[in-house]
């Protein structure tokens, strides 16, 4: 009679065992799910409102040393050839409306020559003013949006430890492996919003090393178009901080429904809903902010 008590003894204690194994598991994915989304969103206003200076030194000092010694002598060579061409023109097109050579003509083009050469040499003061003025912009813009962007259930450890202990052990097991796939999946999300912010910054630093090539055909009449578009390209990522700030702003406000949510499993899924939503509408700010200030 003693045999079923001692079956019955040892089952108990395998499910007590197995609860507890699983209740574990499941605090656990959930504080490293929270904390991995807070961590990274809150990295993302950091990184996109920093300048190219500000965010790594070293790779900018680099870039700024290239682009001096590398990118200006070539780009000094492209400005004597258009220069030079659009005088020809200018001569040209006199020529052939038998018109005699205006003086007056050679006057100008010796001021658009040293206007070009001054944007030539002032080429980094100028790209690194634009990215000053759009910092500025998104300082001014994180100061006026509020809102937190951690993510709170609303239960300390604790207390989802006294809701699961009401789960069946089954209950326990899907939740578990609930936790366990939003985790991932959420992960593999953060790593591309690593993608998006950091590859926006060395997108910045290659865009910048090459800057006196395209500025350098600033003022030519036929060529001018590259370095206006270049132009535009570089407020286009500068101002693209803007923008993804915006998104982290829509998200704080979003992910405050979540701090009243005493369903864990609602609350593990609208978390990874909204951290996609957040990935996917970050990846669109390049775009959107090309098109803006059309830019190719």
């Amino acid at each position: 009679m003693g045999a079923p008590k001692d079956v019955i003894t040892i089952l108990s204690w395998l499910e007590d065992w197995i609860r507890g194994l699983l209740t574990d598991g499941i605090v656990s994915n959930l504080s490293s799910l929270f904390e991995t989304v807070n961590a990274k969103v809150g990295e993302i206003s950091g990184d996109v409102g920093a300048t190219p200076q500000g965010w790594n030194s070293s790779i900018y000092t680099m870039i700024h040393t290239l682009s001096e010694n590398i990118i200006i002598p070539i780009a000094g060579v492209i400005l004597a050839f258009v220069m030079t061409l659009e005088l020809i023109q200018l001569v040209t097109e006199k020529n052939h409306l038998h018109n005699d050579v205006d003086v007056w003509m050679f006057f100008k083009w010796i001021f658009k020559t040293a206007c070009a050469i001054l944007i030539l040499t002032n080429t980094w003061n100028i790209v690194m003013g634009i990215f000053d003025v759009a910092h500025s912009v998104v300082n001014d813009a994180a100061g006026i949006i509020a809102g937190s962007t951690n993510i709170d259930i609303g239960l300390t450890s604790e207390e989802i430890r006294a809701t699961l202990s009401t789960y069946s052990v089954g209950s326990l097991f899907g939740l578990w492996f609930q936790s366990l796939f939003v985790g991932i999946s959420v992960w593999a999300l953060t790593v591309c919003i690593f993608l998006v912010t950091y590859g926006r910054m060395i997108e910045i630093y290659l865009v910048t090393s090459v800057a006196p090539i395209p500025m350098a055909t600033m003022l030519h009449r036929e060529s001018g178009g590259m370095g206006q578009n270049y132009i535009r390209s570089l407020f286009a990522l500068a101002f693209q901080a803007f923008l993804m700030i915006v998104c982290v702003a829509i998200y704080a406000v979003l992910v405050r429904n979540i701090a009243s949510a005493s369903d864990i499993s609602y609350a593990m899924w609208t978390c990874m809903g909204y951290t996609v939503l957040l990935c996917f509408t970050l990846f669109k700010t390049g775009s959107l902010s090309k098109s803006i200030f059309s830019a190719h």
